[in-house]
């Protein structure tokens, strides 16, 4: 949430720094998050002035520009260029000055130098009002009134406004501070405690402002409105009035800079009061077209299925939950949430109905969380505006716009408020107010904090006190959120610190998980992959049809039907961001992501961490001295391979690959090891990937990082000294039926050599017209080494004949001489 420096100004008279403000507001649970200091217009016009044009001729040498001699309150004339159609002698012009610089309402920010011009030397710039981001037109300079005077600095004379704004992270439970009254309160609360009880505070006592509010007079009573609540539960006040022949313009400066620096668009003068109030306050309001009312206001629940468009323009289908505001034939409103495309102010409005309500938190809540609409009305009614505070902010809203639009109040004063919310009261202990704190204050300093909190103490004795607490403070509801508040307000710096401490020793073994996550990121992002995060909801319909036979986790209230589980697998949230990532142009992509998966089973739910790998497109962005090369499946299999040596050295025999069908791949294979299967890796089929707009294959590895970790805690490394006697190498060429593959050759080959032969590889395959059909030719690698003698002729002729016997016997394999 934004909180301007210069607004909370009107409401409390501080002298404070950005710094101590960041001091203060994260001291008493308001948390900084950053803080800025920013100005109404960008660069606050620093380096222009007000000029006058005393001479204007043709230039020589260019038919479109003109030069001029510009008064701007120096001892001499500036000579300026101008290519302006609309530049005359006698006219008040915003002159740019040597050094400054300009933010353009559209482009990059630049600066101004001395130049010349096609021969004619040019001392600044005569500007336009988007040169200076004062508005969009470009069509000529800027003529201001005659009266300017030279020389007149462009801040003073465009009322430039300095700010700060403090972004606060806003906890949920506390919506009191939901506003720059609240947050003048809290500060008041913390200065006036401090500055009692700290003899070197830096400020003094202070004073809340409240905002005025003029006498409201009805001159008529044209638009009588009546207003009916069919559950009172639903909306426990709901207060409002009518304001006749208002004028629906743009709002005045003061109003729109409010606005923009807490991050509001302004609208026009009577949504923007409505706007301006709900930050003031903390109240939510909205504003009807009175002849869209119809005399009549119901606030109820309505059908199913029921058809509504809110001002987005979007038709939306009510649930039968939501509370509407309703006239006597449709919905006009989602109570707290959204307002309707045809019930708010127009340019063409002259009568506006004003409402300000206190709505049931849940109700709103659900319906913005059921529609996905998140409002700034809707975040503070979620979370329970003050009910006590709806006709306060109703008069100076109307106050504001009588002011500023025009028109009078055209009905009394509507408040429906059957039953009455009343101040929670509570009883604290002094005693417990001084355990729970771990502060040493008396009871008397607990009294005065309390009146400072807005505490209203009414009965007192020795060791109790019972309190009521005001409306406005939802969270405080028993002794020890009191004592919070006691806290929060004398300051947390006050809690003394033991000089010993105690510490208990952990016992338990370390986690390797996120060691072992960083070295593969390391490695991975070192072979160009990218690292990313993703939601852990997914589609129930998506699951359902890809893998039936995993039961998901269930979501009891899903934001939406696409976001209805959590994610049984890691491969539809990577084909989204790799959809994300194409729209924008970025087709060669290579990504990972580690997170976890959810399943039902065995009547309990289950997670499991997962790390999934994927390509697309060209394996290195296009460049002059290196080939394109597109991404394949092997280039995911060796780089799946070095992630797992990343984790512990994969001895030959322990990984296996399985080839087999499946619904979204075209390729397929499952890595196994001597127990279990560790993950699988593939092609997606290009019909599976036309869902998500995707048309490069997709190549996919998804590992089980819950097994790896286990095998990675159960390793242990060695050091083995280099081998004393040389490796020997040999090849064997052979043709084979196209089917055998090269997993089954190396697996044959080191049963029948276990000590001696170290590793099998290859490095040719063909298959063609040259060789028989269905028929493949491999060459082979082989690597044999003995770690206590160098081998001999007769001993490697003996393993490979082996080898050789054992592929004709076994794979049919016909060996070349």
């Amino acid at each position: 949430m934004k909180i301007s420096y210069n607004w909370l100004k009107k409401y409390i008279d501080l002298s404070l720094t950005p710094d101590q403000m960041e001091q203060l507001l994260t001291g008493c649970g308001l948390e900084v998050e950053a803080y800025e200091e920013v100005e109404s217009v960008k660069g606050g016009l620093r380096g222009l002035v007000i000029g006058e044009v005393l001479e204007k001729e043709k230039h020589p040498d260019a038919d479109r520009l003109s030069i001029t001699k510009v008064n701007v309150g120096k001892s001499h004339l500036l000579q300026i260029v101008c290519g302006a159609a609309n530049v005359a002698k006698g006219q008040k012009v915003l002159v740019a000055l040597e050094g400054a610089r300009l933010y353009p309402s559209f482009g990059e920010p630049f600066d101004i130098k001395n130049s010349k011009i096609r021969g004619q030397i040019s001392e600044g710039m005569i500007c336009s009002e988007d040169e200076v981001g004062l508005g969009a037109s470009h069509d000529g300079i800027m003529v201001l009134d005659a009266h300017a005077v030279p020389g007149t600095h462009a801040a003073e004379y465009f009322k430039v406004e300095e700010d700060v704004i403090f972004e606060i992270g806003l906890t949920p439970n506390r919506v009191d501070a939901a506003s720059h009254m609240g947050v003048a309160r809290d500060l008041a609360a913390v200065i006036n405690t401090r500055a009692a009880f700290e003899k070197d505070f830096f400020h003094k006592p202070v004073q809340v402002i409240q905002p005025t509010i003029s006498e409201l007079k009805i001159t008529n009573r044209k638009n009588p409105v009546t207003v009916t609540i069919e559950n009172a539960g639903d909306c426990p006040r709901y207060s409002g009035m009518s304001i006749h022949g208002v004028k629906i313009q743009e709002s005045p400066t003061w109003l729109k800079n409010a606005l923009l620096s807490v991050g509001v668009k302004p609208v026009n003068n009577v949504v923007d009061v409505t706007n301006y109030v709900m930050f003031e306050t903390g109240q939510p309001l909205h504003a009807f077209d009175a002849h869209k009312v119809r005399g009549k206001i119901v606030v109820k629940k309505l059908q199913k299925q029921t058809p509504f468009v809110t001002l987005d323009g979007t038709e939306r289908k009510l649930t039968g939950e939501e509370l509407m505001i309703c006239n006597e034939h449709e919905p006009m409103c989602i109570a707290g949430v959204f307002g309707g495309i045809h019930s708010g102010v127009s340019n063409d409005t002259t009568d506006i109905f004003l409402e300000s309500a206190y709505f049931n938190p849940a109700l709103v809540r659900k319906a913005s969380k059921q529609h996905m609409l998140k409002t700034e009305s809707s975040f503070r009614f979620e979370r329970g505006t003050d009910p006590a505070n709806t006709v306060f902010a109703l008069k100076r809203a109307v106050t504001l716009i009588l002011e500023i639009a025009g028109g009078s109040v055209a009905s009394d004063m509507i408040d429906v408020y059957p039953n009455p919310i009343e101040p929670a009261k509570t009883e604290i202990s002094y005693d417990a107010v001084r355990k729970l704190s771990g502060l040493n204050i008396t009871n008397a300093m607990t009294d005065e904090i309390l009146k400072y909190c807005g505490m209203t103490l009414l009965n007192k004795s020795d060791d109790k006190v019972l309190i009521s607490v005001p409306t406005y403070k939802t969270d405080v509801t028993r002794q020890a959120d009191v004592v919070e508040e006691i806290l929060r307000t004398y300051g947390y710096h006050h809690i003394p610190v033991n000089e010993k401490f105690g510490m208990a020793i952990s016992n338990h073994k370390a986690d390797i998980k996120p060691a072992l996550q960083k070295k593969i990121s390391h490695y991975l992002t070192a072979q160009g992959f990218f690292e990313i995060i993703n939601n852990s909801l997914s589609s129930l319909a998506l699951a359902q049809k890809y893998n039936p036979e995993i039961t998901p986790v269930k979501i009891l209230n899903p934001l939406s039907n696409e976001l209805d589980i959590l994610r049984t697998d890691l491969l539809f949230s990577m084909l989204g961001t790799m959809q994300y990532n194409n729209n924008r142009k970025q087709q060669n992509l290579k990504l990972f992501e580690f997170g976890k998966t959810y399943f039902h089973s065995e009547g309990k739910n289950n997670e499991t961490n997962k790390l999934a790998i994927a390509v697309t497109g060209n394996l290195h962005e296009s460049d002059w001295h290196k080939q394109d090369r597109e991404s394949n499946l092997f280039y995911l299999k060796s780089i799946v391979l070095d992630t797992l040596i990343q984790i512990a050295p994969v001895p030959s025999d322990f990984l296996k690959w399985v080839m087999a069908e499946h619904a979204v791949f075209s390729s397929y294979a499952s890595l196994q090891n001597r127990q279990s299967n560790i993950g699988y890796m593939g092609m997606l089929k290009k019909n599976f990937l036309r869902q998500f707009d995707i048309s490069h294959p997709v190549f996919y590895a998804e590992l089980d990082m819950d097994l790896l970790i286990k095998r990675a805690a159960q390793y242990k490394h060695r050091i083995k000294p280099a081998p004393r006697f040389p490796e020997v190498k040999r090849d064997l060429s052979m043709l084979l039926d196209a089917q055998v593959q090269y997993a089954d050759m190396k697996e044959l080959a080191l049963k029948q050599e276990k000590k001696l032969l170290r590793d099998v590889s290859i490095f040719d395959v063909y298959q063609g017209d040259k060789i028989e059909a269905g028929k493949k030719s491999y060459a082979l690698s082989f690597i044999l080494r003995d770690d206590e003698a160098t081998l001999t002729d007769k001993q490697i002729d003996i393993i490979m004949q082996k080898i050789e016997t054992a592929f004709e016997k076994n794979l049919g394999a016909v060996i070349r001489k």
